[in-house]
């Protein structure tokens, strides 16, 4: 038992920068699917956002894709871009052999068991001339869902 007075329910956003969040767009809406809900600007903050979300209800997860107004001013959202980003996946292999179709560069390795006992792979930082698309300043691991985890996000979607 601790005597936190609070407890980390799950992941609710991340945020990543570059400097043009159309490219940032292409990756994580238009090639891995999030859907795109909003827009945010302000000036104060240097920041012209997309904001885009995965999954559904109590499993939502906002990501946000920002890029400055004036890439010499500060707050500078885009360097650094972010380290790495995990996200859960209903079925890795399949999702890599889709991805590999469309361009998707993934790191040296391939699919491997990770850290958390779970099987993840990795999208590249950069694309290169042969998979054009990467994570745009951000490596990307993609995690195999447990069979509770997908079950959870399938009854939460309705």
């Amino acid at each position: 038992m601790s005597d936190r007075p609070f407890s980390i329910l799950g992941l609710q956003q991340i945020a990543v920068g570059g400097l043009d969040k159309g490219a940032l767009r292409k990756l994580w809406v238009d090639t891995l699917g999030l859907r795109a809900e909003g827009n945010f600007r302000s000036e104060s903050e240097n920041v012209d956002e997309d904001i885009a979300v995965a999954g559904a209800g109590p499993f939502q997860v906002e990501v946000d894709l920002m890029q400055p107004i004036d890439p010499e001013k500060r707050p500078k959202v885009h360097d650094p871009a972010l380290n790495h980003v995990g996200l859960w996946v209903d079925d890795l292999k399949a999702a890599v052999t889709w991805l590999e179709g469309r361009g998707v560069r993934f790191t040296p390795g391939g699919v491997r068991r990770g850290a958390s006992g779970h099987d993840v792979c990795f999208i590249h930082p950069k694309g290169n001339p042969d998979a054009p698309i990467g994570g745009e300043g951000v490596l990307i691991e993609l995690v195999q869902a447990p069979p509770e985890v997908i079950e959870a996000h399938r009854l939460a979607a309705g």
